[in-house]
């Protein structure tokens, strides 16, 4: 793994809507550029250097980003930004086989599929990151966004890997928190 640089980004509400919270929420979020090693090939087949390298940079950034957050991690997401020069698939490949492994370690388990987005942007793109509950997939409260961009990245034959965990749901929510019976 190439690693250009990581950026750290801690987020926390103390109030929406004009109204305080009975407690701060905090988002934190990761962001690993690394270069890519399959930009500008064409099709391969083989993208499993990119399962390692989404592993080694959730090992790297998870247990720090749990410290940050300051208490225990309730959501968590998990996010690529592609450079112009590499494949949608390219995101995948490192967010999907091994990076949700040592977030889950971090937080002492996780029961719940790890919402993720990828996309393919230029130098300075932002993603909406989605967030939901480490555990169950159906509390509507903790269906959030982080939207997070690294203002130098990624470079055509980059990829931007994202992981972010809150400790806490949005603030307010009114949506109820299972679907609604037919």
């Amino acid at each position: 793994m190439d690693l250009r640089k990581t950026l750290f980004v801690k987020e926390v509400a103390h109030a929406d809507e004009c109204r305080g919270l009975a407690r701060p929420i905090v988002r934190v979020a990761g962001l690993a550029c690394i270069r890519n090693p399959f930009a500008g090939r064409g099709f391969v087949e083989d993208l499993s250097p990119l399962f390692d390298a989404g592993r080694d940079i959730g090992g790297r950034m998870a247990e720090e980003l749990v410290a940050m957050l300051g208490g225990p991690a309730e959501a968590y997401g998990k996010a690529a930004i592609v450079g112009s020069a590499g494949a949608f698939e390219h995101g995948g490949a490192c967010i999907h086989p091994k990076l949700g492994r040592p977030m889950r370690d971090a937080i002492g388990g996780g029961k719940a599929v790890i919402p993720s987005n990828v996309k393919v942007g230029g130098i300075g793109a932002m993603l909406d990151l989605p967030l939901g509950h480490k555990d169950d997939p159906f509390s509507f409260p903790h269906f959030d966004t982080m939207t997070v961009g690294l203002p130098d990245g990624p470079r055509p034959d980059e990829i931007v890997v994202i992981l972010a965990f809150a400790d806490g749901g949005r603030p307010h929510p009114r949506v109820g928190d299972r679907p609604l019976a037919d």
